[in-house]
């Protein structure tokens, strides 16, 4: 969950029934390469969710044969070819699951569970399932281990008909292990690449998730932030990325680091598909207390889904979001040129008020939060894993450190077992810091004095190298972070290629605005339509 971004500090949509209506996703698609053999994207991995179902209705797709045209890719792709390394572990029962759904919409009864229903989905390896697969986030101290129950958003999922079709790498312990990590490395997966330009970061900690998601090893996949960790790695990888308000969606099951900012979301190819896996996500849990400041009646998110969406309304331009690389900054002014013709009233040349004052102490709320989160989980749906404590998750490394810690060590998790706990004044202080100024004297307060309906950013800078020596190498930009530490909604959406590198253009929004944000950035998406396929290049066209 926690990012590279926490630890410093346009394609057709493919609607109705018809394969035709995925043309322009075709014509975008990677070449096949010829170093690889790597499979042309085919018309199922240009879907929506919505044509995905409409083939379904009319027999001439199932639940079988989606699944098996998943695995057949990761094999080509995340197994051999490229050797993404994005999927951690398969899972053996998601055939037999695609085979129990397929009967459930042939049987005479004609039971569909929803838009989700036969629908291979990939989580990261943070999220808790009750199965044969085990849930580690990325470490070897957990390896074969399995937890007792589903996380609610895998019940969720199970119920909405979704196929658990297996779990994503990620950077370990969701990259709060460590800050001179190289992001989407972990000691049980390795290192995932990015699929655009291979010896680029995919960024973090949601790096599996965000790789499979544009390489099309499966029409949908979840991952976690706590800062960063969706938006970052769906930008660098040319994705949709949607961290909802912290509350709408449960985390209970969800290997944590701060119960103030921790989240799951989506990282998918569509805008329209995020926001029917939120709808299928998000509702109330008693084992998650965040969760009951929710609106009493959550919206129907797919209905803000609008290409009008963008018309009057007011967008603060958040000018310091820019990174110091012109490419970037020249496709941003190209996103606001999309904007504006789409009727969007632009507030130019903003700032997030206090911003540095916030993320001041965002740190010591997250190892405070980190160290008795962690126990409460293993506690709760781990029990049996030969580490229950913090200290003895670093004592297991410092046991194992040849195969646990080749790269980097573990000084992050070792300041989060020297806390005292949540009575502490320090965390005390730290947490009513962040609430005051990434809230209320923040971004609450920008909204409130130019009448905001959304801000825009570039997500961030482009991707950098892999480098296990140095670690990641962040060239700044974005506003993601004050997103993170307030909680509210941060949506990236496909901006544009530099090299072979995508971008991303960052959409924010107030707490429980989640809706408006994403219609916003599905008006964008429909007017630009940036999204293209990976070509898994070795090397980047930049000189």
């Amino acid at each position: 969950m926690g990012s590279t971004a926490s630890r410093r500090g346009f394609v057709a949509s493919a609607a109705g029934a018809g394969l035709a209506a995925v043309a322009a996703d075709r014509a975008n698609a990677a070449p096949a390469g010829s170093r690889y053999g790597v499979p042309r994207d085919t018309a199922l991995d240009a879907m929506e969710l919505a044509a995905l179902q409409a083939e379904m209705a009319a027999g001439r797709l199932s639940a079988v044969s989606l699944v098996r045209h998943c695995l057949k890719r990761i094999e080509a792709i995340d197994r051999r070819g490229p050797t993404l390394r994005a999927v951690i572990e398969l899972n053996p029962d998601a055939l037999a699951q695609a085979r129990q759904l397929d009967a459930e919409r042939r049987g005479s009864a004609s039971r569909l569970r929803g838009p989700l229903h036969g629908i291979p989905v990939l989580i990261k390896d943070n999220i808790a399932t009750a199965d044969k697969m085990a849930t580690t986030a990325g470490s070897l101290a957990l390896a074969g281990l399995h937890a007792q129950r589903d996380a609610h958003v895998v019940q969720r999922l199970r119920d909405a008909g979704a196929v658990i079709l297996g779990k994503t790498n990620l950077s370990e312990w969701a990259n709060i292990r460590s800050n001179r990590a190289s992001s989407g490395w972990s000691s049980r997966g390795g290192q995932t690449r990015n699929p655009h330009v291979l010896n680029r970061s995919p960024s973090g900690s949601s790096s599996g998730s965000a790789a499979a998601a544009a390489a099309g090893l499966a029409p949908l996949t979840v991952g976690t932030e706590t800062d960063g960790s969706i938006c970052s790695p769906a930008h660098l990888c040319g994705v949709v990325g949607f961290k909802p308000t912290v509350g709408l969606v449960s985390r209970a099951g969800i290997i944590p680091i701060s119960a103030t900012q921790d989240t799951a979301g989506p990282i998918v190819r569509h805008v329209r598909d995020a926001a029917v896996l939120m709808q299928a996500l998000c509702g109330p849990d008693p084992d998650d207390r965040a969760t009951s400041a929710q609106p009493p009646a959550l919206p129907d998110l797919t209905q803000a889904l609008r290409t009008d969406a963008l018309r009057g309304a007011r967008i603060g331009v958040i000018r310091h979001a820019v990174p110091n690389q012109p490419a970037v900054a020249a496709l941003f002014e190209a996103a606001l040129d999309v904007l504006r013709a789409q009727g969007a009233v632009l507030v130019d040349k903003l700032e997030i008020p206090n911003r540095d004052k916030a993320r001041s102490t965002e740190f010591t709320v997250l190892i405070h939060e980190l160290k008795t989160g962690l126990a409460a989980y293993l506690s709760g749906y781990q029990s049996n894993a030969p580490v229950r404590t913090l200290a003895e998750v670093i004592a297991w490394n410092q046991a194992n450190a040849e195969r646990a810690m080749p790269i980097f060590g573990q000084e992050t998790l070792e300041a989060a077992e020297a806390t005292t706990g949540l009575d502490a004044p320090s965390y005390v202080q730290a947490l009513e810091n962040c609430r005051r100024y990434g809230r209320d004297e923040g971004i609450d307060a920008l909204f409130s004095a130019h009448h905001l309906d959304a801000v825009v950013g570039p997500t961030g800078s482009l991707a950098w190298p892999i480098d296990h020596l140095l670690g990641d190498r962040f060239s700044g930009g974005g506003f993601g972070s004050s997103f993170a530490i307030a909680g509210y909604p941060h949506l990236t959406v496909p901006m544009g290629f530099v090299g072979g590198l995508p971008t991303g253009l960052s959409f924010g929004g107030l707490a429980w605005q989640d809706a408006k944000v994403l219609g916003l950035g599905y008006a964008f998406e429909q007017a630009s339509r940036l999204r293209r396929a990976p070509r898994f290049l070795a090397e980047t066209g930049l000189t």
